[in-house]
């Protein structure tokens, strides 16, 4: 790979993490609020509203970062990336984050007991594995095979269900069409030949696929489309509602991280997600100096900051390219236990300020 593709490529793993993390802190406020009831708590979406105007992530950042963790300590070996990501997801749950999924939570558990490998994972069609794949595109974008074997084994280690497969590799295909600056047509080629051997799963999505396609060609809004798909007042966490709603919001403002996350989040429902996916997606083609710069300032994340998660991008590319495994990029187990305790409590608080009006 020559020079210009490398610095290509690490600037769009770096907008990729990035855009993941503010998504997912613009969106996190928002989620599980109805679009009337979001729309009265929030008239605005110009900035963070979960602390004072500054922003932390969930679960959608801590995944991707892991997934990228587990690159970099892995290299391009699968079976060390499935070790490393397995481990990284015990100690996640040890951790007792806010907010997990019970697909997510049921088979971590199962991971804990040290099943076999047949027996891992649960028939979910969650959108768990979709959160966190958005990196593999960009990470694996020059690898076709690699890219859809490590999408494979990051599911499966949670989620057997087809569908969650066929979202997650939709997701990936998304990023690096985004970072490739490619058309939809193109997408939904790649997504039609990576998904070929899921039969129905893969059928459907091709379908809402071409919707997405059909739609953002008449100039349907997000909002009107996932109306569609039966989502009357929020998006699902089901992944054939997530990821629909998310590649079309992203078709519809390919190079817009601002007006894209805004009309994603205003769609209601499993906010952080949706607005986690979207802003890697888009991240990934404009890289960091398409994310507006206030964003990123007022991003409080800590010990996963803004600096801690760029350096991350670039060992991992470094990884992927050289084939050779680096030292982790590890995190403060203290740090992470004082800020799991303090986003627990701030998660806390504005549940049961959502027990107030505004209904």
């Amino acid at each position: 790979m020559s020079t210009r593709n490398a610095k290509d490529l690490t600037e769009a793993a770096i907008g990729s993490i990035l855009g993941t993390a503010v998504g997912d802190a613009l969106g996190l406020p928002c989620e599980g609020l109805s679009r009337r009831r979001q729309r009265r708590w929030f008239p605005s979406l110009d900035g963070y509203h979960l602390l004072l105007g500054k922003g932390l992530c969930s679960d959608d950042t801590e995944h991707t970062c892991m997934i990228t963790q587990s690159i970099l300590v892995s290299g391009s070996n699968e079976q060390s990336f499935a070790r490393d990501f397995a481990w990284r997801l015990r100690w996640w749950l040890a951790g007792l984050p806010a907010g997990i999924g019970l697909g997510t939570l049921r088979s971590i558990l199962k991971l804990w007991l040290f099943l076999p490998k047949k027996y891992q994972g649960v028939y979910s069609a969650g959108n768990g594995p979709a959160m966190r794949s958005a990196i593999l595109g960009v990470c694996f974008a020059e690898d076709e095979n690699r890219l859809k074997q490590f999408v494979r084994i990051s599911t499966r280690l949670t989620h057997t269900d087809p569908k969650a497969e066929c979202g997650a590799l939709a997701i990936a295909l998304a990023a690096r069409n985004s970072m490739r600056h490619q058309s939809f047509d193109e997408f939904i080629e790649d997504l039609a030949r990576l998904t070929r051997e899921h039969l129905q799963a893969g059928h459907e999505l091709q379908e809402l696929a071409i919707m997405i396609r059909e739609s953002v060609n008449i100039g349907e809004s997000t909002e009107q489309f996932v109306k569609k798909l039966g989502c009357q007042k929020e998006v699902t966490g089901y992944v054939y509602h997530s990821v629909p709603a998310v590649l079309h919001a992203w078709q519809s403002y390919p190079n817009d991280f601002h007006s894209a996350l805004r009309a994603i989040i205003r769609c209601g429902g499993d906010t952080d997600t949706t607005a986690a996916m979207l802003g890697a997606i888009i991240g990934a083609g404009v890289g960091k100096q398409g994310i507006p710069h206030q964003w990123l300032d007022d991003l409080i994340e800590w010990p996963r900051t803004v600096f801690w998660m760029e350096n991350l991008a670039r060992k991992a590319v470094m990884a992927v390219q050289s084939g050779k495994p680096d030292k982790a990029h590890s995190l403060s187990i203290t740090g992470l236990a004082i800020r799991n305790v303090g986003f627990f409590l701030l998660v806390l608080m504005h549940g049961f300020r959502r027990l107030l009006p505004p209904y």
